[in-house]
């Protein structure tokens, strides 16, 4: 069996009307995958890059997490609903008052930064042993803290009252029906998400990622493994080690290796260039954090 076939990421386009879960379950079914998971969970309306892991792959699911996302969102001002964006039931409609270019740009500026956001009740957090949306459909609502998300930039794409289309870059848990939601409160007039496309995840956009059309049908499983990318995809930007037979056999104990590097993350390789795992670079040393033990078989190390 190919290394691609136990460990790779393979970035689908998700579809309308599909959790994030579905996805996953089709992939495995489909290449008999044991273990797939994704990358950053997309609401069911919503569309574009989901990044599936796929066997050794998964261990990286936290780095592929925390990697900065893009999404293109419709606001729609006026219309507030009880899940921030259009599935859920409308609270209330609000008159819109003249919206123009420089008016929304200057209300986008304060949501641009380090920002507290209010998670919304219909969101998988959990509390209390429960998820939100599950207290939420139950006809409770709870407290939420503020949570700290970085929203790195947005940009405004098109401006057609009462709707505004949006391109955001944003880091790891920021609601992007929320950040809708917060600037119709701060336009006056109220708002939800109407539409939601996620372009990129990291360095996985569109252009490279299965579209779910052909994913739902009867694809074949042998081109769709030739779709696949390294694991290492999911790291790229992090330097990278190649260690030697004593360095590696040392970190594949758990040992820390000397490497002149930054501070940071390190994408580690072993002599035959095979991703061994991901390691910690501080005051000189790598630590390991995370082992991946996908790669083909090679002969045992023994000491000298």
């Amino acid at each position: 069996m190919s290394r691609a076939a136990r460990s790779a990421v393979l970035p689908v386009d998700k579809g309308p009307g599909v959790t994030s879960f579905q996805v996953v379950e089709q992939v495995r079914r489909v290449l008999r995958a044991p273990r797939v998971g994704h990358g950053g969970t997309l609401d069911p309306d919503a569309t574009g890059v989901l990044p599936l892991l796929i066997g050794e792959a998964t261990k990286l699911t936290p780095y592929l997490v925390d990697l900065d996302k893009v999404y293109v969102a419709t606001v729609r001002l006026g219309v507030v609903t009880d899940t921030q964006d259009a599935s859920g039931t409308v609270l209330e409609t609000r008159p819109v008052p003249p919206v123009d270019r420089a008016t929304a740009e200057a209300a986008l500026v304060p949501f641009v930064g380090a920002i507290l956001q209010v998670p919304p009740m219909h969101s998988a957090i959990r509390r209390g042993g429960r998820r939100l949306y599950e207290l939420a459909r139950a006809g409770q609502t709870v407290d939420r803290e503020p949570r700290l998300v970085v929203v790195h930039e947005i940009a405004l794409l098109d401006l057609r009252p009462p709707e505004l289309t949006l391109s955001v870059r944003c880091g790891k848990g920021t609601y992007v029906r929320t950040l809708a939601a917060d600037l119709g409160e701060a336009l006056g007039c109220g708002a939800s998400l109407a539409a939601l496309r996620r372009t990129r995840v990291g360095p996985y956009t569109l252009d490279a990622a299965v579209p779910w059309a052909e994913l739902a049908g009867t694809p074949d499983p042998a081109r769709l493994w030739e779709r696949c990318l390294a694991p290492d995809s999911a790291l790229a930007g992090h330097p990278a080690l190649t260690l030697d037979a004593a360095g590696e056999r040392a970190f594949g104990h758990g040992q820390p290796v000397g490497a002149a590097l930054p501070d940071g993350l390190v994408r580690v390789y072993g002599r035959d260039g095979a991703l061994v795992g991901v390691g910690r670079a501080a005051g000189g040393r790598v630590r390991p954090e995370r082992l991946l033990h996908a790669d083909p078989p090679r002969p045992r190390i023994l000491p000298a």
